[in-house]
C-alpha cells in the first residue's frame, strides 16, 4: 500500500514560531521550578525540572534540524540534509533515557534517606508546570504527527505535563499527610514511564539511520510486484530503505527475458510505477541484466559480496574443523 501518514501540513515559519515559543516557556519553568525545588527540598520537582530542561534542550536541538533538514542537496550531502531531523530525535531519545535512570537512582537514595518537603512550593510550582507543559505539547501535537523530530519533543513534553501532574499529587499528600515519602516514590514512577516512552519510540530512529527497510512496506509484497510485470524472470540484490523520514528508496537488479530486453523502458516504467503506486516508493534506481548473461546464485538483499564472504566463513570453520 502506498505510505499515508496522515500528517497536517504546517507552515515552516510557523513551525518555527511554535518550537520557539516552546523553548523560551520550558526554559522560564525549568529555572523556576529549579529554584523552588531547593528552596523546598522536593526531588520530585527537581525531577521534573531536569526533564523540562531535557526538553529544553531537546527542542533547541530540533529547532536547528528543522532549519539544516530544509537545506537543498548539494556536492557534499547528495541525499540532501533531512536526516538531520532523525538524528536530532535519536539525541532527543538517548537524553530521555539518561535522565530516566538518574532520577531513578535519586529517588531510590530518597526513599532510603528520607528529607522534609514543603509542599505548599511544590504544589504552586507544579501547577505553573502543568500549565506550561500542557501549552507546548497542544503546540507541537499537530506537528509531531508528520516528524519523527517533533514526535520525540511531544512525548518529552507529554511526559512532563503527566510528572506535573504526579508533582502536585505529591504536594497534596505532604501537605495534608506528612508523606514525605511519596516525593521520591512519585519520582522513581516517572523516572519508569521516561524509560517506557523512550525506550518503546527509540527504534525507529535507529532503524532508520540503519538504513532498515520502511516497517510499513511489505517487502514480499514488493518483490512479487517487481517480479509480476511482463517480461521479468526475478530481481535480486534489493537494497530498500529510506532516504528520509517519509521518502523511501530502492534499488535493486532485474533480470528480464529476451522478449523483455527489447521493451527496457516500457517495462522500467511499469516497475516504476507499481512502486510509486502500491509502496509510495518515488525514487527507485533498476539495473536490467539478460536473463542468459544473469548473475548465478544471487542474493535476494545485499550484494553478492555478502554471500561470498558467508561462503569463505563456512569454507573456513570446515577447513579448521
Amino acid at each position: 500500500m502506498p505510505h499515508d501518514h496522515g500528517h497536517a501540513h504546517i507552515d515552516p515559519k510557523s513551525g518555527d514560531r511554535r518550537v520557539s515559543i516552546a523553548i523560551w516557556a520550558n526554559a522560564l519553568l525549568t529555572i523556576a521550578q529549579i529554584v523552588g525545588g531547593i528552596l523546598s527540598g522536593s526531588l520530585a520537582l527537581i525531577a521534573d525540572a531536569l526533564h523540562n530542561f531535557s526538553d529544553m534542550a531537546s527542542l533547541v536541538i530540533a529547532f536547528a534540524a528543522r532549519k539544516i533538514a530544509r537545506r537543498p542537496a548539494d556536492a557534499r550531502m547528495t541525499f540532501g540534509y533531512g536526516r538531520i531531523e532523525i538524528v536530532a530525535a535519536l539525541i532527543n531519545y538517548t537524553t530521555l533515557i539518561l535522565i530516566g535512570f538518574y532520577l531513578a537512582y535519586e529517588g531510590v537514595v530518597r526513599m532510603i534517606e528520607p528529607t522534609e518537603v514543603s509542599g505548599w512550593t511544590v504544589v504552586i510550582l507544579g501547577g505553573v508546570a502543568l500549565v506550561v507543559d500542557t501549552l507546548t505539547a497542544l503546540l507541537t501535537y499537530s506537528m509531531q504527527k508528520g516528524s519523527v523530530n517533533i514526535r520525540a519533543l511531544f512525548l518529552h513534553n507529554l511526559s512532563d505535563a503527566l510528572a506535573s501532574v504526579a508533582v502536585i499529587v505529591a504536594g497534596t499528600l505532604i501537605l495534608l499527610y506528612n508523606m514525605w515519602w511519596v516525593d521520591p516514590a512519585i519520582t522513581i514512577a516517572i523516572s519508569l514511564y521516561i524509560l517506557y516512552l523512550a525506550f518503546t519510540e527509540i527504534g525507529g530512529p535507529i532503524r532508520t539511520l540503519m538504513l532498515g527497510s520502511p516497517p510499513d512496506i511489505d517487502n514480499d509484497a514488493l518483490v512479487a510486484a517487481v517480479r509480476g510485470v511482463d517480461g521479468v524472470v526475478d530481481v535480486h540484490h534489493i537494497h530498500l530503505w529510506q532516504m528520509q523520514e517519509h521518502n523511501a528508496a530502492l534499488d535493486c537488479h532485474v533480470v528480464l527475458t529476451l522478449e523483455g530486453w527489447t521493451r527496457i523502458e516500457a517495462i522500467k516504467a511499469e516497475i516504476k510505477a507499481r512502486l510509486s503506486d502500491r509502496f509510495g516508493i518515488a525514487h527507485s534506481t533498476l539495473e536490467f541484466e539478460r536473463a542468459d548473461y544473469a548473475h548465478e546464485n544471487a542474493v535476494l538483499y545485499g550484494h553478492a559480496e555478502a554471500a561470498d564472504k558467508e561462503n569463505d566463513h563456512v569454507h573456513r570453520d570446515s577447513e579448521s574443523a
